[in-house]
């Protein structure tokens, strides 16, 4: 992430929502919190300039890894409830936080990065269908 100066998150988020209203607050929130989480887990939280970047896919699949933990198979729905209606979305919410100032990126990265990488009903969905058999089987 980019340093910060004068506004807080929760101020630069603010602004960015007054400029674009298609997503809520917690979709921001949530997005910054899975690149921390998706950095921690890469192991390049504790690297400096460059090799700290994070690039769009690999942040999808912290996304996807971190609403699995959070809202299992509710996650689309979640998604939804904060206008998010696919992986395009994200990179939307994304660009608009590298424009406040909240996120770096580099020259090849785009919103591009961010096209249907994978289904939210498919893929958490799949997630009850796992998670229903689970506990039908510990139930016989």
């Amino acid at each position: 992430m980019a340093a910060m100066t004068g506004d807080s998150v929760e101020d630069r988020i603010l602004q960015v929502r007054r400029r674009d209203r298609r997503f809520a607050r917690n979709a921001y929130e949530f997005v910054l919190d899975a690149l921390d989480r998706t950095m921690v887990e890469l192991g390049r939280d504790s690297q400096v300039g460059a090799s700290r970047h994070v690039g769009g896919r690999e942040l999808l699949e912290g996304i996807r890894e971190m609403a699995a933990d959070q809202f299992g198979p509710m996650a689309s729905l979640v998604f939804r409830r904060w206008g998010i209606r696919g992986t395009s979305d994200f990179g939307e919410i994304v660009f608009n936080l590298v424009d406040a100032g909240l996120l770096s990126r580099r020259a090849e990265d785009s919103r591009f990065d961010f096209v249907d990488a994978f289904d939210f009903d498919e893929t958490f969905g799949q997630l009850y269908q796992e998670r229903l058999s689970s506990i039908s089987e510990g139930t016989r």
